[in-house]
């Protein structure tokens, strides 16, 4: 069971978790359960609830007790009878099944539709009779009163069966030109209505065999490129019904207007393949192949949606209840059960209990009709005002906001971004379609060719033991990386450039590495003595290197950290000056005035500090706008300022000539050393250095507080 959570709406999904196979032995069965967690809480509601290879239709009985679906390879019906939880009968077809009609309440009378214009009458028995129409059928429907099978298609009339009589009666000649793709029959009147590939429903009253209106749905649909057209329909009661159009569209209409109370758009341009009616939560399901949707049905604001990763086929729902069976392009047929849109059918209550008491291992908080956008994203968008407003909704480093916005601002920032994008694309097959004349070989890609280089360079080296070679050169993944020209990496960027400092370190750090690999090879063969002597020597020269290389990286991120800084500075400058257009004024600069004692010609001729000491006492006053002045006067050094400066230098050169260099002590030897407890000594080590100026020196040892005295 995997659980998801979207907009405080749970859903259950019934069929998701492994499966074992069937050949499998009950020991070995158990064995497996017993190592496998997720195999142990998995929940199979129905067993054998899948198909060979896919599933194409799917629908429940009007008494609810069997589940009929068909699917292929080979073509084929299966029934499940869920009283039992298990498959009841299977059989196959001669080619696929388009629909599929229950004539009674159990699967004791059905008809098929398939895709060779066959019909195919089953019995309890298997099948009963099988005959063909005359053109090829998208849609049936039954009609209780009168016994007439209905089937639309490829053709612009409606076909009629009836099975009372057991022939064919005049079909139905609708207004289109073109195919009739969709039809439904209301189940308290009995009104017909199909649906047009040219966006028209047509409505047919069956018991005088007359047209009673018409509804233009594609008008009523707003924003539209191309012509819809409709691809199903589904009524809810007597007043209202559902419509469905192939490009995403949705709308719910009362038959006595020809206006929609609601439309409600999917954003994907994909058909609508089947509309589903939950009059006790006022909801409706609508599905088209890549999600399923659930809104309110006069807001159709959103409730929950379920999404899947292969397409959908068609739909089932239990009606008064809130489970749902999926039909899709893979061996499974999912299960959903949503809680919160009402209870579990009576043959599986145990679910609600069960639901109660099961804690969500994973839940997702997933938002639908939301864009993610980054905050320079959105201050390109010129949106960046609406932060703090109910338009965007925070997550974790951007925010979500509404598709309908993100794409009217993204048009009016980018208008030309489609002309752009093809225009590229076609220069792009001209350059396809006419290669070079001269052409060389090379395995070399085109783009991004000494991140290439490296990964050639580093194929070749041997790898570790118990480690398979891979490069991302083989990996298909990775194929755009060498191919594609977004991919490309911009030196010019200002990451790259903060960047390039950090690989030239880890470079250089490789080769420091092969050459100290080398070098102790080449120690090998000597001296233990030499070689230790020599392996001190080369750590302390190798750390004065590493502090060197240090420092060298440190100066280089700086710098290429002051000239982005400085370039962004720059740029900001040139916007300001082009934002913000200012014409010239003319400023009045106030007249300064200069008081400064007159000099003699020959005074000119002496030096600066000549002058200086000359003009001590004269005093120089400045005078500017208004009432501001200031004034300054050239002194001499005072005496005491220089008496002190050479007491400091004469107290520097007394502390050299007192203190006692330390370069005369030089190491000896290593000695034990020993302390005494009082009946005899301990071993302690300690070194002995020769002082030259000491004849004795003392040596206090750490474990025992008793002095030692050593010649």
């Amino acid at each position: 069971m995997f659980v998801t959570d979207v907009n405080d709406v749970k859903i259950y999904n019934l069929s998701a978790g492994k499966s074992l196979p069937d050949w499998l032995t009950d020991e070995k069965r158990r064995k497996v359960l017993k190592q496998n967690v997720d195999l142990r809480k998995r929940i199979e509601l129905i067993q054998d609830f899948d198909m060979p290879d896919e599933c194409g239709t799917i629908q429940m009985s009007p008494d609810q007790q069997f589940i009929i679906a068909t699917g292929t390879y080979k073509p084929r019906v299966k029934c499940f009878e869920v009283n039992n939880l298990s498959i009841k009968f299977e059989r196959c077809f001669d080619s696929e099944v388009v629909r599929t009609e229950v004539l009674t309440d159990d699967y004791s009378k059905m008809v098929f539709l398939c895709c060779d214009r066959y019909i195919e009458f089953h019995a309890k028995h298997g099948r009963h009779y099988r005959l063909r129409i005359p053109r090829c059928g998208y849609d049936m429907g039954y009609h209780l009163p009168t016994a007439e099978l209905f089937f639309v298609g490829a053709s612009s009339e409606i076909y009629r069966l009836n099975l009372e009589l057991g022939r064919f009666m005049p079909a139905y000649e609708t207004q289109t030109n073109q195919s009739v793709n969709a039809c439904d029959i209301n189940p308290e009147h009995q009104l017909l209505c199909v649906g047009t590939h040219e966006g028209m429903i047509e409505a047919w009253d069956a018991r005088e065999g007359k047209r009673c209106n018409t509804l233009d749905v594609a008008k009523n649909i707003p924003n539209l490129h191309s012509f819809p057209s409709i691809s199903t329909i589904k009524s809810k009661n007597g007043l209202q019904m559902g419509v469905g159009t192939d490009m995403g569209h949705v709308l719910i209409y009362d038959i006595r207007s020809n206006q929609p109370l609601t439309v409600k758009d999917h954003y994907n341009k994909l058909k609508i393949k089947r509309i589903a009616f939950n009059p006790s939560n006022n909801a409706v399901y609508s599905m088209d192949e890549a999600i399923l949707k659930i809104w309110e049905e006069n807001s159709g604001k959103q409730i929950a949606y379920i999404e899947s990763e292969s397409k959908f086929n068609d739909m089932c729902t239990i009606p008064n209840t809130g489970m749902l069976f999926f039909a899709q392009q893979t061996t499974k047929m999912l299960t959903y059960y949503i809680p919160s849109l009402g209870p579990a059918p009576r043959w599986c209550s145990f679910l609600d209990s069960l639901t109660e008491e099961i804690e969500s291992e994973t839940v997702q908080n997933i938002y639908d009709d939301y864009k993610f956008v980054t905050k320079q994203e959105l201050e390109q968008l010129g949106l960046d005002h609406l932060e703090g407003t109910n338009l965007l909704r925070a997550y974790m480093h951007g925010f979500f906001i509404d598709i309908r916005l993100y794409n009217k601002a993204r048009s009016v920032v980018e208008p030309f971004e489609f002309d752009k994008y093809r225009k590229e694309k076609v220069r792009q097959k001209i350059e396809s379609s006419r290669p070079n004349r001269l052409t060389i070989k090379s395995n070399l890609p085109k783009v991004n060719q000494e991140i290439a280089l490296k990964l050639m360079e580093s194929k070749g080296m041997r790898p570790k033991k118990g480690r398979p070679t891979t490069s991302l050169l083989d990996d298909n993944r990775f194929s755009a990386m060498f191919e594609n020209p977004d991919f490309e990496i911009d030196k010019e960027a200002d990451e790259y450039k903060m960047l390039t400092p950090v690989l030239s370190r880890l470079d250089k750090s490789k080769l420091k590495e092969l050459k100290k690999k080398q070098t102790l090879t080449d120690l090998m063969d000597e001296e233990e003595e030499a070689k230790s002597s020599d392996d001190d020597l080369f750590s302390e020269r190798d750390g004065s290197s590493d502090d060197e290389d240090e420092r060298q990286w440190s100066k280089e991120v700086k710098r290429q950290y002051k000239q982005i800084a400085k370039k962004r500075a720059t740029a900001n400058n040139d916007e300001e000056e082009e934002a913000v257009d200012v014409e010239p004024t003319m400023v009045e600069v106030p007249t300064m005035e200069f008081k400064v004692k007159a000099r003699r010609y020959k005074d000119d001729k002496k030096s600066l500090g000549e002058r200086l000491n000359q003009e001590q006492d004269v005093k120089h006053t400045v005078t500017g706008s208004g009432n501001r002045q200031m004034s300054f006067s050239t002194t001499k050094v005072p005496k005491d300022i220089k008496e002190r400066e050479k007491q400091m230098r004469k107290h520097r050169e007394d502390r050299k000539r007192v203190i006692r260099p330390t370069t005369s002590l030089r190491l000896k030897k290593y000695v034990p050393r020993l302390s005494y407890n009082g009946t005899h000594y301990h071993n302690c080590d300690f070194i002995i250095r020769e002082d030259p100026l000491a004849n004795q020196k003392r040596f206090p040892c750490e474990s025992d507080e008793i002095p030692m005295y050593i010649r």
